[in-house]
Formats: structure tokens, C-alpha cells, sequence
């Protein structure tokens, strides 16, 4: 059985990742900050909760102690689309508490669970991103999301390098604007996001690493 982490998995795109991966025959830690919203989700997606804040050492450190074998790894978990900030003016402790989540996050967590990705015979690593993330394209607005996605990116092209040696395919996903609580309505709906991630979750052991992709197709960087 192929054992799947989804951090930030009680709702939105989370949510359906763990559904769409438990749907593919995954064994699937849902993980969400809060006990009681993990297992609601959980029972929803057929999936196993799991406490995860992953702002918190202690709780890396318990589920890499709980986590015995592991063969996905999915960084979802995110916060503050910051729309009413600009990097001119930008309140820092905002940016400072976004980068906590969504990059220090998933790069504690990573660390933690590494052992296990590297004993797996396809071990994966998803980082969900965003194309407000490309520097190629980069506007204003948005500056603690926006610079935390950027970074997240810049990670994922290091863990790529450096984990290609052990056959861990690690690469960064924008599931594009998605009708969630953070998106805002309007975007399209969460199984067309979720899509691209589980995608790159599933990749075949020639797939591509260290690319930036939304829906199975190259993002410029």
C-alpha cells in the first residue's frame, strides 16, 4: 500500500487531494491543526487524520515518530492570500507569520520525514505553489503569500537536486485559481485543482523533478 501525508487536508484543495489520492488506492494521512476538523475530514475523504500544525516542532517531531513508512509527501497547508498588502507598505510580522506555514512549515517537515521518503522506492515530494510565484511573470500585491511562494519554489528546485540521487521526485504545483475558502469564489472547483497535485503525487519513476507545473504542464519559473 503507498502511504500518502496531506498537510492542510480538512478542507478546500487539501481535502480533495486526500479524496482523489484515497479514490487511486493510497493510504492517506489527512493532516490538519485542529483533532476535531481532522477527523470530520478524515471520514469524509477515507482517510486517516493526523494533528498536524506544521508551525510546530513538537508536532513534526511526534508524526515522524508515527510515521513509519512513507511514500508521498504533499505540502499543502498554506495561509495569507494577502490581497490588501502591498510590498511598498507591507506589515512584516505578516509576512514573517505567512512564511511560517509556507515555507518553514514544509521545510521542517520534509527534513523530518526524509528518512522515510528516502526508503521508499518512489518517493515524492509535492510542494502546492502558486503562479503568483513566478518571477517571470510577477506583479504587485499579495508580498507575504506571494515572496513565501517564491521561496517555496526556490526549495523545491534544492530538494530536487539534492534528493535525485535517491530517486525522490520532488516538484511544485499551482492548482490554478480554485473556489475555496482562500481563493474566493469564482475559481474553478476543487477536483479540477486537486487534479494536477495528485498528479504529480502519482508520477511514474522517469517523471520529471524540479519543475513547476499546474495540470501536468510546465509553469515558467
Amino acid at each position: 500500500m503507498t502511504i500518502a501525508l496531506v498537510t492542510g487536508g480538512n478542507r478546500g484543495i487539501g481535502l480533495e487531494v486526500c479524496r482523489q489520492l484515497a479514490a487511486g488506492g493510497h493510504d492517506v494521512l489527512l493532516g490538519a491543526r485542529s483533532p476535531d476538523a481532522a477527523e470530520r475530514a478524515a471520514k469524509d475523504a477515507g482517510a486517516t487524520p493526523l494533528r498536524l500544525d506544521v508551525t510546530s516542532p513538537a508536532d513534526i517531531d511526534r508524526a515522524a515518530a508515527e510515521i513509519g513508512h512513507l511514500d508521498v509527501l504533499v505540502n499543502n497547508a498554506a495561509i495569507t492570500y494577502d490581497t490588501w498588502q502591498r510590498a511598498t507598505t507591507a506589515d512584516l510580522s505578516v509576512v514573517r507569520e505567512a512564511a511560517e506555514t509556507n515555507l518553514y512549515g514544509p521545510w521542517r517537515l520534509t527534513q523530518a520525514l526524509l528518512p522515510q521518503l528516502r526508503r521508499s522506492p518512489h518517493g515524492r515530494i509535492v510542494n502546492v505553489s502558486s503562479e503568483a510565484a513566478s518571477l517571470t511573470n510577477m506583479g504587485g500585491g499579495t508580498p507575504a503569500y506571494t515572496a513565501s511562494k517564491v521561496a517555496l519554489n526556490a526549495l523545491t528546485r534544492m530538494l530536487a537536486a539534492e534528493l535525485h540521487a535517491d530517486g525522490v521526485l520532488v516538484n511544485a504545483v499551482c492548482p490554478g485559481w480554485v473556489a475555496t475558502d482562500m481563493g474566493g469564489p469564482g475559481g474553478r472547483p476543487a477536483a479540477d485543482g486537486a487534479a494536477g497535485i495528485v498528479w504529480a503525487a502519482t508520477l511514474p519513476d522517469d517523471g520529471p523533478t524540479g519543475g513547476f507545473f499546474r495540470d501536468g504542464r510546465a509553469l515558467p519559473w
